[in-house]
């Protein structure tokens, strides 16, 4: 467990916790302390699903622009590539993943969020990539992964800005999948990641690679990839257990072990 960032695990749902006052900024430590334990998350197994939070005021207001702004470019060149590597680490979980939305998640904060599979937002959310008005661009995801979520011309609109949106717009334009109230939104993400516990861990996690993995190539080669993942869990005690509950009991009753 790190200083700013931490572990919480009830009831099979994993929280990363945010936690580093006033406005949880992304320094060199924050960035640490989330790769390693979202590489911890991945790898318990009393972890089935994991929440992303900030708390109730915010979710994070980007990088620590102090620590960046005295960087040289040789220091730059290390320190970048540590910048992908946070969200790299919380995108390669290989369980159903959220972040619970509120305040501002601009810059590094948002591109921590677009590390996740889904994103709910308060209703009091501002999101938006506003490195361009520091003479730099994204660099930690957000020119990548943006992209990929809500298409290139709208990516290339907040980019270029930097403007933040609200929730509603984001709502709108596919950055964030549902938006609540603040004082809600954290508990209708657990209660999305609840779900999953319980569930075929293995073949949840061979659908989110399928799925990610098949985003970057072509469409046969996701195919194969699909075919290879698809394969593979014939050899896994759930998928026996599922396919023999089906065929007993109707849909929907098998207890998986996640083996």
């Amino acid at each position: 467990m790190g200083e700013f960032v931490r572990l919480e695990v009830s009831d099979g749902v994993g929280t990363i916790r945010l936690d580093r006052p006033k406005m949880n900024a992304l320094d060199a430590q924050v960035q640490r302390e989330l790769a390693e334990v979202s590489r911890e998350a991945d790898a318990r197994d009393d972890v089935a699903a994991v929440v992303v939070y900030g708390g109730e005021r915010v979710f994070a207001a980007g990088a620590d622009v102090k620590e960046m702004a005295s960087m040289p470019y040789a220091t730059m060149v290390k320190h970048a590539h540590l910048l992908q590597d946070f969200t790299r680490a919380l995108a390669a979980i290989g369980k159903p993943t959220v972040s619970a939305i509120t305040g501002f998640a601009l810059g590094g904060g948002c591109e921590v969020a677009l590390a996740t599979d889904l994103r709910f937002a308060a209703d009091n959310a501002k999101l938006g990539q506003p490195e361009i008005l520091l003479g730099i661009i994204p660099g930690a995801g957000g020119t990548q992964r943006l992209s990929r979520l809500v298409g290139p011309a709208k990516a290339k609109d907040l980019i270029y800005t930097g403007r933040f949106v609200d929730a509603q717009e984001a709502l709108a334009i596919g950055l964030v999948d549902q938006v609540h109230p603040a004082d809600e939104v954290y508990a209708k993400a657990v209660e999305w990641a609840s779900q999953f516990v319980g569930g075929p861990a293995l073949a949840l996690r061979a659908a989110k690679g399928a799925v990610d993995r098949g985003l970057e190539v072509d469409l046969q080669t996701g195919l194969d990839i699909e075919r290879g993942e698809f394969t593979g869990l014939f050899a896994t005690d759930d998928r026996a257990a599922g396919m023999t509950s089906f065929v007993e009991n109707g849909p929907g009753k098998a207890t998986f072990t996640g083996s």
